[in-house]
């Protein structure tokens, strides 16, 4: 099966996946983090590893709080998981998987346990991606 996504939807799911990892920046994640996590989106396969890791200027993340970003962000990752799933859900999956793995790629990579805001910021993007 071929799936045809729109050059707004691949810019949707740009959006979704690397706004997450800025929300996790945002929210306190180490840089460190936030490299591996912007790795792990570069990394992913098939049209969703197509899509991230074009080059492109379309990733727009406005905004002077994290409340702002956040507000740009969540609803993207909701749509980029529900535009997918509409056409191929292994896609949809591969896309929730990837921006899974980034997150906790940035999760993982500070000295000791996650800090409270970057945890609570984790399980936002989590159930903006199950919503």
């Amino acid at each position: 099966m071929s799936i045809t996504i729109t050059d707004q939807d691949k810019s949707t799911l740009r959006t979704a996946a690397y706004g997450a990892v800025a929300l996790l920046a945002a929210a306190g994640a180490p840089h460190k983090g936030i490299a591996q996590g912007s790795t792990a989106l570069t990394s992913a396969t098939g049209l969703v590893g197509h899509v991230l890791s074009a080059k492109s200027k379309d990733i727009h993340l406005p905004g002077k709080s994290v409340a702002e970003l956040a507000d740009q962000v969540l609803p993207a990752l909701t749509a980029s998981v529900q535009l997918l799933g509409e056409q191929s859900p292994d896609e949809a999956g591969n896309f929730r998987d990837t921006v899974l793995v980034a997150v906790e790629a940035a999760e993982q990579s500070g000295k000791g346990q996650v800090s409270p805001a970057v945890a609570a910021m984790a399980r936002k993007i989590t159930a903006a991606l199950d919503a």
